[in-house]
């Protein structure tokens, strides 16, 4: 929709390079962790909320949200903040996660779902709880698109309202 994006991993395939890491699941998994707990659980929302001020953007979409420390931190800094969860089932993550090709994305379903419990310890699972919105992501990319469309113009309407 011509909204920029910040990618919350970014900040931590960042790190890994400064580190020398190889950015692969295992070494971005272990980083993530580490990070968070050398430097608090919302090191990585701070970067981020410092990203989305340079933006100069009205709106700005945040991707991949784990902890409620994270949304306290955005909740803080950005008044009309709003969590929006996105969800799929996990044959349907793990499919689209696997032609990804992305360094850090998995090819074996038993990574695939050890990233999964370690996204919980983290607190994924609280966030998509007490998500504002839930937007089921298990259609086609044009349905997602539309879905995502609606709900957008809802917030707006109800910031308008």
């Amino acid at each position: 929709m011509g909204y920029p994006v910040i990618v919350m991993g970014d900040f931590v395939r960042m790190e890994a390079e400064k580190r020398g890491l190889k950015p692969n699941a295992e070494n971005l998994g272990k980083l993530m962790l580490e990070i968070r707990k050398e430097k608090g659980e919302d090191v990585v929302a701070k970067l981020t909320v410092e990203a989305v001020k340079k933006t100069n953007s009205p709106i700005v979409f945040i991707d991949g949200v784990r902890s409620l420390k994270e949304v306290e931190e955005f909740k803080r800094n950005f008044e009309d903040f709003r969590l929006i969860a996105v969800h799929a089932p996990e044959k349907v993550r793990f499919k689209r996660v696997s032609r990804r090709l992305r360094s850090d994305d998995v090819s074996v379903m038993e990574k695939f779902k050890e990233r999964d419990l370690r996204e919980l310890k983290v607190g994924i699972g609280d966030v998509i709880a007490l998500a504002d919105r839930i937007i089921e992501n298990i259609g086609s990319k044009e349905e997602f698109k539309s879905k995502v469309r609606k709900v957008l113009g809802e917030i707006a309407h109800e910031a308008l309202s």
